[in-house]
């Protein structure tokens, strides 16, 4: 068993204090996010009609997940993350999921099957962070 994997059964902490399922949930959530991001910038114009989403959402969605990326990104490589910025990601996560899920399925939109597919895809994505996140805060002890 390597020190990585002993330090990850154990729940242990690096030497900076914050755990490192708190600092991955973050890190990975934003890569993806950044991903995502781009995906909807770049392909926006073709996506549209498959998906079923209005064109003109993709380009302002797509800037908001390169910036919601960033932030990860900045929140993640603090030595020691603030809880109050983790809580934050938690929330938007969370919030994300929120509207994500009855768009998918209420008929508001009028999506495609694969459009319903990519909502929902993207809702588990963000509602899985919120709790990996949030799982992470737990552990560092910081969630009060």
């Amino acid at each position: 068993m390597s020190v990585m994997t002993a330090r990850a059964a154990r729940g242990a902490t690096p030497r900076d204090g914050t755990p490192d399922l708190l600092r991955r949930s973050l890190r990975v959530d934003g890569v993806g996010t950044a991903v995502f991001g781009a995906v909807m910038l770049a392909g926006g114009r073709w996506l549209a009609d498959p998906l079923g989403l209005p064109g003109d959402w993709f380009a302002p969605i797509g800037i908001g997940m390169l910036g919601g990326a960033a932030a990860l990104g900045l929140i993640a490589g603090y030595p020691r993350v603030p809880a109050g910025l983790a809580r934050a990601a938690i929330a938007a996560n969370a919030l994300s999921g929120a509207v994500m899920l009855p768009l998918a399925v209420t008929g508001a939109l009028p999506l495609t099957g694969l459009g319903v597919a990519f909502m929902l895809a993207g809702a588990a994505w963000v509602l899985t962070f919120a709790g990996l996140t949030f799982a992470g805060l737990r552990q560092s002890g910081s969630h009060a």
